[in-house]
């Protein structure tokens, strides 16, 4: 591993969010300082019938606000609409366009989900393929979908695309990739992409996540899994982190993207610098695909790994941006791997979810709460963990509870840990030349 002080560094100088708290960094922060919530009933389909009936939506948004024309857009994803929407936002708050004088030094990488799982075409298509006994019928299947699904939407599934079309937005000729690594994808999109400049093989990166699971196929998977909140009777109060009455988490959707740039490249034209990526964990659990292992250990291996990178002790970190989704496995082990990461201070170390506002994006959860931090230290104020009202014995550190805090914050920690046992743990401070 080349030293921290030896290679090259790596910076941030535009983000952009699409989120259920608003669709700017500025009004989505604003509400996280003033501790509101995203969650409401579902209305992007009918789950009147399903177990969880809320979810957290983006509302008042569509993608002509991203300068793209609709009619063209109208087959790509939910997700790809809203990737498109955050990307614009950081590129263009970063002002690098100008700067890029070779286009393959600019690239995109991204930690997108699948895309529109079209659930009512395939549900027609088992409606027109069932015999009179209920059995199907693989050649009765295999015409409807002829028939009736679109190529084009069906395309539009893979994860692939969201990354694709950015790159076309920007005419991002360099390294292209996309990973889906679950609730760790865009984390890892933004490690990796950090990797890429810190190698040399690119200037300027477009890096962060989307995804919309808030659809049929998405909340009947989860509800078999029985991690989402059925608390339907109180959305704003349903996803709580590190509460003893936690019952799961709340789904959201969204998109956050940042502009990763190599220092020297920023500074050359003047950039205005919001952070530093300082440090970058990846571990796996190899244990079970939907449970954290028990001890913690690959939350605890990649918590340790992002500090070594950053050639930090766990003494500097101000903040952890905890994946705390509020489910009483993910919550409890994770409070038990800070402790051990953090020793004697870990009761000192604030730690707050703010999932428990916006709902749970998936796979652009990472990125997400990874600008979180850089707010949380551009303005030394910590958000919220909300609905915190009944301690839990088996987590016992301080989660900011209820009310954001102002409080010194140089240097953060955020951690996603995603089903499949994926871990990842990135360390971001402001900027000091």
């Amino acid at each position: 591993m080349i030293a921290p002080t030896q290679r090259r560094r790596v910076v941030v100088t535009g983000v952009g969010v699409i989120n259920p708290l608003g669709n700017d960094i500025e009004t989505v922060w604003s509400a996280l300082k003033e501790g509101k919530s995203g969650v409401g009933y579902t209305t992007i389909f009918d789950a009147s019938k399903f177990p969880t009936r809320i979810s957290a939506e983006i509302k008042n948004w569509d993608v002509s606000q991203a300068g793209e024309d609709p009619e063209k857009w109208k087959f790509r994803g939910r997700h790809t609409c809203f990737a498109a929407g955050a990307a614009r936002q950081a590129f263009d708050a970063s002002g690098v366009g100008d700067s890029i004088k070779d286009r393959r030094r600019f690239g995109v990488y991204m930690g997108s989900g699948e895309g529109n799982q079209d659930f009512y075409s395939f549900a027609n298509m088992m409606a027109k393929s069932l015999d009179a006994e209920g059995k199907l019928d693989l050649v009765k299947f295999t015409r409807a979908g002829l028939d009736i699904l679109n190529p084009v939407v069906e395309l539009e599934q893979e994860p692939n695309m969201p990354p694709g079309h950015v790159a076309a937005m920007f005419d991002a000729q360099g390294p292209n990739a996309n990973c889906l690594t679950a609730c760790a994808a865009s984390s890892q999109a933004i490690g990796e992409a950090t990797e890429i400049i810190r190698r040399g093989e690119a200037d300027v990166m477009l890096s962060g996540g989307t995804h919309s699971m808030i659809h049929p196929f998405g909340v009947t998977g989860f509800n078999l899994l029985t991690a989402l909140s059925t608390n339907n009777d109180d959305p704003t109060g349903a996803s709580r982190p590190f509460d003893r009455l936690r019952d799961g988490f709340v789904l959201g959707e969204g998109a956050a993207m940042v502009v990763l740039e190599e220092l020297e490249h920023a500074k050359a034209r003047g950039a205005n610098i919001i952070g530093e990526i300082r440090g970058y964990g990846s571990t796996a659990d190899a244990y079970r695909v939907t449970d954290i292992h028990p001890e913690g250990r690959g939350a605890i291996g990649c918590m340790r790994m992002a500090l070594n990178d950053a050639g930090m002790t766990p003494e500097q970190i101000d903040y952890v941006n905890a994946h705390g989704t509020s489910t009483t496995v993910n919550d409890k082990v994770e409070s038990k791997a800070c402790r051990e990461v953090f020793g004697e201070r870990a009761g000192q170390v604030p730690v707050s979810s703010t999932k428990s506002m916006m709902g749970h994006l998936i796979a652009a959860a990472g990125a997400t709460e990874l600008i979180v931090c850089m707010m949380a230290i551009r303005d030394n104020i910590l958000p919220p963990t909300i609905n915190y009202e009944n301690p839990d014995p088996l987590c016992d550190l301080d989660y900011v509870p209820n009310t954001a805090r102002e409080a010194n914050c140089n240097i953060a920690l955020t951690n996603s840990f995603g089903f499949g046992g994926q871990n990842i743990s990135v360390v971001v401070s402001g900027f000091e030349d």
